[in-house]
């Protein structure tokens, strides 16, 4: 389908990843099929992801059982059934990576959710998940916790590619700018070179409405009521605005004129947790270019059956409603700040809960 609703996405300079990765995927050439005809040109990756992939079914049962024969530790076998999946995503996408000269094409393998407040520890298992994989279409998730802040200006620094995950305030997102500035300025002192660095900042929108819905529903006035699925979209388009005040300054110019890339908002959790709610509302409302947009492979089949087939961009006008939506909702008693501290609280605990499930999953397997 050259000419699907998602090539239509495309069209107006969003890119379209796949938020699942597993072995299955891969092998039966899903994945490939995928990237023809529903112009997937990334990939996600997370512990939920793979923990709910290895647990599921007998496809990683063969490799498994190499890694415990080989003696490794339960912590040992999880890595190496990941970095397998990871290297070959990595190589189905690198002709992307390829014709858009470093532009897209790219897989991301997580950080240990662990390590989530430990600066150093989260640089060392970033510089090892790179050697590991060894591929040039690889980022790094990093979470954007305050730790992961510092984390991510000394890795890109060092010239390693990051996909800032976890993100949800604006506040926090102006800092994971700052880190990646300021991460460029010091790589190009060093003498790297800026081109070869990217970044995308992953902007979580689903869990925004469903943290806010429950706090309208509490307040249950009829204004409030009214309000709810209006505050993820809303913190989006003003993540954008923000995005597009600071890479259009003049320091951003410098840095662009020197080879930097735009670290492009990526939109997040974008299947709709409210079945009330259209699936591909999160889709049709976030289409801009320089943006991703990682779906569900259910959220991708849901948009090519029936998505916009010619998406237009939202604008000026859509991001100064943003702004009013996000004073009514202070005015009716929502404090965004707790929601996103909130969100980001249960994000890291959500990851960390998954990796030690995954481990659970691999003891399990081995006895």
């Amino acid at each position: 389908m050259p000419n699907s609703r998602l090539h239509g996405l495309t069209a107006t300079g969003q890119s379209v990843w796949s938020d699942q990765i597993s072995r299955s995927l891969i092998d039966s050439g899903e994945l490939t099929r995928r990237v023809t005809e529903d112009a997937v040109s990334g990939v996600t990756s997370n512990p939920t992801i793979f923990a709910n992939a290895i647990s599921k079914g007998h496809e990683y049962d063969r490799r498994f059982k190499d890694l415990v024969a080989a003696g490794h530790s339960d912590d040992e076998v999880a890595v190496g059934l990941m970095t397998a999946d990871i290297q070959d995503a990595c190589d189905i996408l690198r002709s992307i990576w390829e014709w858009s000269d470093g532009g897209d094409g790219y897989v991301s393998v997580e950080v240990s959710p662990l390590l989530a407040g430990d600066i150093e520890a989260t640089v060392e298992e970033a510089r090892e998940w790179v050697k590991r994989i060894d591929r040039p279409n690889l980022y790094v998730k990093v979470p954007a916790t305050k730790e992961g802040v510092g984390a991510i200006r000394q890795l890109i620094s060092e010239g390693i590619s990051i996909n800032v995950t976890l993100i949800f305030s604006l506040k926090r997102y102006e800092e994971i700018i700052e880190a990646y500035q300021a991460g460029l300025e010091e790589f190009a002192a060093a003498g790297g070179r800026l081109k070869t660095v990217n970044s995308v900042a992953s902007f979580f929108v689903s869990r925004v409405d469903t943290e806010v819905d429950q706090r309208l529903e509490a307040i249950g006035t009829e204004d409030a009521l009214a309000m709810r699925g209006t505050a993820a979209i809303a913190n989006a388009l003003r993540a954008y605005e923000l995005f597009l005040r600071r890479f259009r300054s003049d320091r951003w110019l410098a840095l662009g004129a020197e080879g930097g890339r735009l670290q492009r908002p990526l939109w997040a959790s974008t299947s709709t947790k409210n079945p009330a709610y259209p699936d591909t509302m999160y889709v049709e409302k976030l289409v801009a270019p320089h943006t991703v947009d990682t779906m569900p492979l259910e959220t991708i089949d849901a948009y090519q059956d029936h998505g916009l087939a010619l998406p237009v961009p939202f604008g000026v006008m859509e991001m100064e409603a943003a702004a009013k939506t996000l004073e009514r909702l202070a005015s009716i008693g929502i404090d965004m700040e707790d929601v996103t501290d909130v969100l980001e609280r249960e994000g890291v605990e959500k990851f960390s809960k998954s990796w030690h499930d995954l481990l659970a999953e691999i003891a399990r397997k081995r006895s």
